[in-house]
Order: C-alpha cells, then sequence, then structure tokens
C-alpha cells in the first residue's frame, strides 16, 4: 500500500481530541489586532454531527465568525477564525489539565493568513503546532 493521501473533504493529518469548550452562538474575545473586540461563532466547517445538534470547536479548530464589536471596518463582516484559548478545561497527552480566562480566537483573511500583525495574550500549544502562521506572530505560547 502506498503513502497515505489526503480524501476530498477530509483532512490530511490526523487530529488529537481536545474538549469542546465553543459551540455556535459562543461569543468569543477577538485576541489579535485587527479591529475586532468580541465575535459570534457562526459555523464550524467539516463538522459532520447528528440533525440539529449543534456544531461544538475546540482549541485549535477553524470557526467561521461574525464580529459583532470593533472597529466599522469590521463590523458586521464574516470571517473564519482560528480557536487559540478557551475556557473549558482539556487534557494534554502527558496528563496536565489546562484552561484558560477567556475563549479567543484570531481572524484570518479569505487567503486564510492572520488579519492582524499580533496576538495578545497565549495561544495554546494545540492551536501553535497545528496553525504555523499563528505561532509566528504569538508572543506566548502555552
Amino acid at each position: 500500500m502506498g503513502a497515505k493521501r489526503a480524501v476530498a473533504g477530509k483532512p490530511a493529518f490526523s487530529r488529537r481530541k481536545v474538549n469542546t469548550g465553543l459551540q455556535v452562538g459562543s461569543r468569543v474575545v477577538v485576541t489579535d489586532n485587527s479591529g475586532g473586540k468580541e465575535a459570534m461563532i457562526i459555523g464550524v466547517p467539516g463538522y459532520k454531527g447528528r440533525l440539529r445538534r449543534v456544531p461544538p470547536a475546540g482549541v485549535g479548530d477553524l470557526v467561521v465568525v461574525t464580529v459583532k464589536k470593533g472597529s466599522p471596518s469590521v463590523r458586521k463582516q464574516v470571517f473564519k477564525a482560528i480557536v487559540v484559548r478557551q475556557r473549558r478545561p482539556y487534557r494534554r497527552p502527558n496528563g496536565v489539565w489546562v484552561a484558560f480566562e477567556d475563549n479567543a480566537v484570531v481572524l484570518l483573511t479569505p487567503e486564510g493568513t492572520p488579519k492582524g500583525s499580533e496576538i495578545r495574550g497565549p495561544v495554546a500549544r494545540e492551536a501553535a503546532e497545528r496553525w504555523p502562521q499563528i505561532a509566528n506572530l504569538a508572543t506566548m505560547i502555552v
């Protein structure tokens, strides 16, 4: 059998299961300097669940958000974002439980690069490993 290849619609990487602390409708802090202050999760791309089940998201997941508070240039707009912190505790393979003070995301441009040029506050290691461009902007990786 040959090398493993990505199947259309499925990611080519394995994703460790992180307790999902957010869901559609959750309000989150925008932690970069893109102009947004608060956003609401409106979708989780790639989630296939039961009928009428609210899609969950955790640290390192790609989500679709709408900016609720912030500068007029980004308000009422829809962006993709990466979850970099969540309040709900999750367990790492080494046995350590991790929880943050707030739920936070980093906004992305339509091309998939971070919209801001810096990230305020800590970034979870799971998100930094999965998204190298976010790791480059992070000042602190926990």
